[in-house]
């Protein structure tokens, strides 16, 4: 799902998520006013090419030119790509294989893919339904249609309208959502109760894409029509539309299995399993292209496909219709579509990202065309494939990019006012998934050119964006029309809002930033590796020399535990490292549920004797018979154990539990 993937960057302690960032302060932007180019920072002039006819046997030129490169280069097995335009299928077709050992190409008619949460926009329009049938209020309590209770943790409720445009404020969900087997599934009721995230933003304070709101929408549909959540998407989207070659179950119908792909981390490194996701409604969904472009035409059309209505042209305009966008120059969310508005054109779409997976869907609205594209592999990942053929797209069957408008007066002075360290809002904020979110912050710096850039965001050519400032406190992208905007909170500090508005980031104090961390880390496993080293090394030293130790009693046994005391925090360390990169995604599964239990108890048996160490290096300090390298040695332990702490806090992994 968009979704899904990113967990694994979010739960992985030594990965910068750079892809991820890319893809939360990407997107597209609204429409520009007319623009200017200035100063001496790269600027990519608007498109000069001409646009050429939007007709099959160009786009049958443009992809076959384009994409069987790119799969080739980027190890992807195979790729489909439907176009719609009036109502009518366009261009289709399959690129590669949906099975590499058996050299079995992929069909647009007869292949199913794994749009991930592209699955979202069909739980939506569900609830859209139920909604125009005066069975849901889009602005009501979801507690009232639920059989258990979100706690009030803010005064304003969740409700579907918050969920729908991902602002209802939960923390990222991670454990079990992706199963290994089907007997791991869990009944989405049971699932929901035990996953429950916490509330961490105010309802529409802060974008923050949910996995979990959505799997709730889903839910709500299948309490308030009382028919099981995959059978009323059958019975009430799939049949009406002729969608037979789609299905939201795991494992898939025995008529169906058959057609699916195969999945792949690498077209070259072997076929994967079938994934399945905890979370039907946010992203289970298996599909052929040709029944994602009935879907498409549908919502083009005001919710008719044929002589078939699966919306009211009303309640179709309102799920098209911008609801949240808290500031008017970005990019805003509908009902589960984002605005991607780009080349002047008003567009809505959604990406979706399973761990092999990775498709989107586009709506221009403007023009009544639709765009489907999913891989079936995960590939090399140096190349956004899905954004770099969209693009390219754009601008040569839609080509009205703007150019850079000129800086704003305030640029020097406001670049560096917003310098500093966001952490993104998709994140495990009270669980052990805050790590990952810490290494994976953005550090946006002046650049002395009246632009500021992030070396973890990067573009489609792989290099920083550089951002300028084109109205106060609101940045475009100096190669693309991606957009950022500042917004100052009560606090002091900034929130950034991005023009994918999917999620949002976060400025955040320096004791709570990427380089501080880190230099926490280092220094403390720096403390007890000198321990290791030197401990015995004393001993031997002194054996050489024939000189005991001048401990005895109470002394000696002290001496011993706080050098043990500091082997236990440097083993939970190296344990909680393995957890998080050996062992990868199985980290999230139950399966691994004693290991975490084994590293809080471990973690606070290191706290504890933190006040040991503390207590011996206080007693080292009264002594005046102690040398003085015996003091700094004895003062350094307790610095490191006090780092071990302080490390461990802030990555919530003292917090029992093993919820994430």
């Amino acid at each position: 799902m968009s979704s899904l993937q990113s967990i694994r960057r979010i739960l992985s302690a030594t990965v910068v998520s750079a892809a991820f960032l890319a893809t939360a302060l990407g997107g597209a932007p609204g429409q520009e006013k007319t623009p200017k180019p200035a100063t001496a920072a790269p600027v990519e002039a608007a498109s000069t090419e001409p646009k050429h006819e939007l007709s099959a046997a160009d786009v049958d030129v443009f992809m076959d030119g384009l994409l069987p490169a790119l799969l080739e280069n980027n190890d992807v097995a195979g790729a489909v790509v439907i176009i719609v335009k009036d109502g009518k299928v366009f261009y289709s077709r399959g690129f590669g294989y949906a099975d590499v050992k058996t050299k079995k190409p992929v069909s647009v008619d007869d292949t199913l893919f794994r749009p991930g949460s592209v699955s979202k926009l069909f739980t939506c329009t569900a609830v859209m339904q139920l909604v125009e049938q005066g069975k849901l209020d889009l602005d009501r309590d979801v507690n009232d249609y639920l059989d258990f209770k979100i706690p009030a943790t803010y005064i304003q409720p969740v409700t579907l309208r918050r969920i729908m445009t991902h602002t209802a404020g939960f923390e990222e969900w991670g454990k079990d959502l992706f199963v290994p087997n089907a007997a791991d599934l869990e009944p989405i009721e049971s699932g929901l109760k035990e996953h429950l995230p916490k509330r961490i933003f105010f309802p529409g304070e802060m974008p923050a894409y949910s996995n979990y709101a959505m799997a709730l929408a889903g839910y709500i549909v299948q309490r308030v029509s009382g028919e099981k959540f995959e059978d009323y998407i059958q019975k009430h989207i799939y049949q009406p539309l002729g969608m037979t070659h789609s299905s939201f179950l795991q494992p898939l119908p025995a008529e169906l299995a058959p057609l699916m792909s195969t999945g792949y981390g690498a077209g070259s490194n072997g076929a994967r399993g079938f994934e399945y996701v905890n979370a039907p409604p946010a992203g289970s969904m298996s599909v052929s292209a040709g029944d994602i472009a009935k879907f498409m035409i549908a919502h083009l059309q005001d919710g008719r496909y044929g002589d078939t209505q699966i919306l009211r042209p009303e309640t179709a305009r309102m799920m098209h219709s911008r609801n949240y966008g808290p500031v008017p120059d970005l990019n805003g969310v509908d009902l589960a579509f984002f605005q991607e508005n780009e080349n002047g054109h008003a567009i809505i779409g959604h990406g979706g990202d399973t761990r092999w997976f990775h498709s989107h869907l586009w709506l221009i609205m403007d023009s009544n065309v639709g765009v489907f594209m999913s891989l079936n592999s995960a590939g090399r990942g140096a190349i956004n494939i899905r954004k770099l053929v969209w693009d390219k797209f754009l601008d040569r069957y839609f080509p009205a990019a703007p150019p850079l408008p000129p800086a704003a007066a305030s640029v020097n002075e406001d670049a560096k006012t917003v310098s500093g360290y966001y952490i993104t809002s998709r994140r495990g904020e009270t669980t052990i998934g805050k790590q990952g979110a810490i290494l994976s912050e953005a550090e946006f710096e002046p650049q002395g050119d009246g632009t500021i850039m992030a070396s973890q965001i990067t573009g489609l050519n792989g290099q920083p964006k550089r951002w300028r400032e084109i109205a106060p406190l609101l940045y475009r992208d100096t190669a693309s029309q991606d957009m950022i905007a500042f917004v100052r909170q009560p606090n002091g500090l900034f929130y950034i809002y991005s023009s994918s508005a999917s999620s949002g980031f976060q400025e955040v104090p320096f004791t709570q930033t990427t380089i501080f961390y880190t230099w926490l880390r280092y220094f403390t496993i720096g403390v007890f590796v000198l321990v290791l080293v030197l401990w015995p090394a004393a001993a031997l030293v002194r054996r050489h020399y024939g000189q005991p130790l001048d401990r005895t009693g109470m002394g000696l046994r002290l001496y011993t535990r706080v050098r043990v005391v500091c082997m236990i925090d440097a083993a939970v360390l190296l344990a909680w490292y393995y957890y998080f990169n050996a062992l990868g995604p199985s980290s999230t599964n139950r399966s691994w549920d004693w290991a975490l239990h084994s590293l809080h108890v471990s973690g606070w048996i290191g706290v504890i004797g933190t006040v040991l160490v503390i207590a011996n290096a206080l007693a080292s300090w009264m002594s005046a018979s102690r040398w003085k390298l015996s003091r700094l040695g004895d003062t350094l332990m307790a610095l490191g154990c006090i780092g071990f702490v302080w490390t461990a806090q802030l990555s919530n992994f003292l917090r029992f539990g093993t919820k994430f």
